[in-house]
């Protein structure tokens, strides 16, 4: 069976429901496409695997535009599904947008990324400019790319239980 990495974009909350309810729901995700292949074509899978993963954690900064209530830390998570459950037909050059035709169980999650505590006033103010940058104002997208200046910490699935407690103090 051949597998795809795709990246899901999250914030804490639903961090939280993937652990209560064994399966990521959302359809969307990001991954290594052929649009994206194209686009990038002298870039090896691990440049590309990258570039996947920062869009999702950028997407991860739209839900937290969306959610208020959020902690302001982006979470993306990593997870192997079988190639026949990611659709990425149709895209435009360079995209990394996928669509997951079927929910993913706890068991495909490869890894969790959060961003570290010292990265939660970077991530607020990127979050609340997130729209002005996709829009065009420079200055916004300059607060933007400042959350993307903070890596992500990375977390084994089996740290799932002690992460959400962790984070549910934040």
């Amino acid at each position: 069976m051949s597998v795809t990495r795709v990246y899901l974009s999250a914030t804490l909350p639903q961090l939280r429901g993937l652990a209560d309810t064994g399966e990521w729901r959302s359809a969307d995700a990001h991954a290594v496409t052929p649009a994206l292949r194209e686009w990038y074509a002298e870039g090896d899978e691990e440049e590309l695997e990258y570039v996947a993963f920062t869009r999702a954690a950028q997407d991860a900064l739209r839900l937290l535009h969306a959610d208020l209530d959020a902690p302001r830390l982006r979470v993306v998570i990593s997870a192997d599904v079988p190639a026949s459950a990611v659709r990425t037909t149709g895209q435009n050059l360079g995209s990394s947008a996928a669509t997951l035709l079927r929910p993913v169980p706890l068991g495909d999650v490869a890894a969790i990324h959060v961003d570290a505590a010292e990265a939660k006033a970077d991530v607020a103010a990127a979050a609340d400019a997130v729209d002005a940058a996709k829009a065009g104002d420079p200055d916004a997208q300059f607060t933007v790319d400042g959350a993307e200046d903070h890596e992500l910490e990375w977390y084994d699935l089996s740290e799932l239980p002690q992460l959400v407690a962790r984070l549910a103090k934040q």
